[in-house]
């Protein structure tokens, strides 16, 4: 334990010391090549396009068949992986490749929905609402360009270097959408020798038609941030004693690492079932080889604060 211990030490330095240029994107970190074998990175770098390109064929049937036909769009609302009052449709298609350099990066971009009064099943939503999810959708349409420019800057920007490889990959995924709230997540992967992937999480309430907060969710003066932390806590020393290559910073000899509480800011969202997932991503809370993580916290645990 303690030659592992010494071992994450070396790993965490060496992390601290390679992050990227700000100017990159600000949650892009360097992968640590200490913490992860050539078999290890390679399964994870198959893995990411794999997951990636299912979601490109999911994207090809969300934006492009309701874009084709009036009928079909009608179709596709009423399948409940579309929202009644939002949509994705490709904003920009961003294609590369050569023998050193290759991008792929669509870019998603919300669009709030007129539907029908007189076809629709459902009480129709009111006015006030409808504007306030259209101001959120350009917000947060507004974030994801200033994203994705960066990000194809940045490539186009190293693509003078004759030397070395890079790779680019930016895809989209509806993680849910019901008559309450709707979630779009950001899939960012950028490989140049090691791959790293960071993830954006966008939920609306289409409730209010604002941005959710974590605090949303919560009765006012609740201890959900202690709560939620604990419960985290639990699920990863149950990972670890699962699994033995499963680790998080925690209760580790290097206090500084460890994971202490989620914030505010912490990344979340609400799956179809209702569920909140804390989501971090890559060496947040754990080396770099266990990639993004997401605990579900149960219903129960948070049940008496909603």
């Amino acid at each position: 334990m303690q030659n592992r211990e010494k071992e994450l030490s070396e790993i965490k330095s060496e992390y601290m010391t390679n992050n990227m240029p700000e100017e990159s994107v600000k949650k892009m970190k360097e992968s640590i090549e200490k913490a992860k074998s050539e078999n290890r990175r390679e399964y994870k770098h198959s893995m990411i396009k794999v997951s990636l390109a299912a979601v490109a064929a999911i994207l090809v049937i969300i934006t492009i068949l309701p874009n084709t036909s009036a009928n079909v769009a009608y179709a596709m609302s009423r399948i409940p992986i579309i929202s009644k009052w939002v949509d994705v449709v490709t904003f920009r298609d961003y294609q590369y490749s050569d023998d050193r350099n290759t991008a792929d990066i669509t870019v998603p971009e919300i669009v709030p929905q007129d539907i029908d009064e007189t076809a629709a099943e459902t009480v129709p939503q009111p006015t006030d609402e409808k504007e306030n999810i259209k101001k959120t959708a350009d917000e947060i349409n507004a974030e994801i360009k200033e994203i994705t420019e960066k990000l194809i800057q940045e490539f186009e920007e190293n693509l003078q270097y004759e030397e070395g490889y890079q790779e680019m990959i930016v895809k989209s995924e509806i993680l849910a959408t019901t008559d309450q709230y709707f979630t779009l997540k950001l899939i960012c992967y950028q490989g140049a020798g090691s791959g790293a992937e960071w993830d954006y999480f966008y939920t609306i309430d289409l409730e209010s038609g604002e941005r959710l907060k974590l605090s949303d969710l919560f009765k006012e003066g609740s201890d959900y941030i202690g709560v939620i932390s604990e419960n985290i806590k639990k699920q990863m020393r149950e990972q670890m004693a699962a699994d033995e290559m499963v680790y998080y910073w925690l209760e580790s000899d290097i206090p500084d690492w460890n994971f202490d509480k989620i914030t505010d800011d912490t990344n979340f969202y609400l799956n179809q079932d209702g569920n909140i997932v804390i989501a971090f991503n890559e060496g947040d809370v754990a080396p770099m080889y266990m990639g993004c993580v997401e605990f579900v916290i149960p219903k129960e645990i948070v049940a008496g604060i909603m």
